[in-house]
């Protein structure tokens, strides 16, 4: 869609702002952001950045930039609606054997959207990691961590991560490190008084409020996505307080409350409209894991693993 040109904040109480300029057009709050610069990525000091979210809109899509972005930038994105998966998962014959593990939990939620997003984004999660791995999604077994966190057994190499919010969802793989998505639509109504007093830390807070009215909470959405992100990499998700934290507005990169700018070069940070109507922020860790970049599932697959898989009377791996 194309951007249209921001209109007059609303505001209650005379100083109140509740929703923002744009909250009810995402066009303007994209274009608003596009204007800050506010949107794109942050490199490593590795010189690796962020690659823009992929669109794959049915499982025989052709998943080759996933490959290649795992590949060249050591991770990558997919994204798609869970109803453009829905065919997939209403007239697979092979439903029962693709969920594997997660089978019982889908034929026992009784609301059928939500058993059909559940299914849509499991599967997204299993053909992305397969296209990234070249081998099949149904030989990729989903397990969870403590909090819910998805992993993918046996590949202790590979990191992934899943969002969604309302028919959008994605996924993150990385072989560098930790990677976290957060998801929002951009026209989303945000109390801005509050965002800022419980998200911001005093740097982004004055920031904010050196901005327009009608720029404000455009902002604040992205500092919310770009802040749930990295915290969800970390494994953390609510428990680190927001305002510990923060990102420079407009270039991005890991800030400490005063503003300085923190230590870890190692992160790379983007943010990326979909779909015209979402944001997906993307965090990435560099770790300096696998820096000949190979993604095959030979050598992905954990040594203890394959050990075990090794009949008795059998080699083991090569060493």
């Amino acid at each position: 869609m194309h951007p249209t040109e921001p209109t007059p904040a609303r505001t209650s109480g005379g100083s109140r702002v509740t929703d923002d300029i744009d909250a009810r057009d995402a066009g303007g709050v994209l274009d608003t952001l596009r204007r800050l610069s506010a949107l794109g990525v942050v490199a490593t000091a590795h010189g690796f950045a962020v690659a823009p979210p992929v669109h794959v809109p049915r499982p025989d899509s052709s998943w080759l930039r996933i490959r290649e972005d795992l590949g060249n930038r050591g991770a990558a994105v997919a994204y798609a609606t869970w109803t453009e998966w829905l065919p997939a998962v209403l007239t697979t014959p092979r439903l029962e054997a693709l969920l594997g593990r997660d089978w019982n939990r889908y034929t026992a939620t009784r609301d059928p959207a939500v058993r059909c997003r559940f299914a849509a984004s499991r599967l997204l999660v299993k053909y992305a990691a397969a296209a990234a791995l070249g081998i099949g999604p149904e030989d990729i077994d989903i397990a969870y961590r403590l909090g819910g966190r998805p992993y993918l057994r046996g590949l202790d190499q590979i990191e992934v991560a899943l969002t969604h919010t309302g028919e959008l969802m994605a996924v993150g793989i990385s072989r560098t490190g930790r990677i976290g998505l957060d998801a929002e639509r951009a026209d989303r109504r945000l109390d801005f008084d509050l965002m800022r007093t419980q998200m911001c830390t005093p740097a982004e807070a004055a920031e904010l409020d050196a901005l327009p009215l009608d720029q404000r909470a455009a902002c604040a959405l992205r500092l919310w996505t770009l802040k749930e992100a990295y915290t969800k990499a970390l494994g953390q998700g609510m428990r680190l307080p927001f305002t510990e934290f923060g990102f420079h507005l407009a270039l991005g990169g890991l800030r400490t409350p005063d503003g300085a700018a923190a230590l870890g070069e190692e992160w790379a940070f983007a943010t990326h409209p979909v779909l015209g109507r979402y944001l997906v922020s993307t965090a990435c860790h560099d770790a300096g894991l696998d820096p000949a970049g190979d993604t095959s599932v030979g050598t992905m697959l954990d040594r203890r693993l394959l050990t075990a898989m090794t009949a008795p009377g059998q080699p083991g791996p090569a060493a």
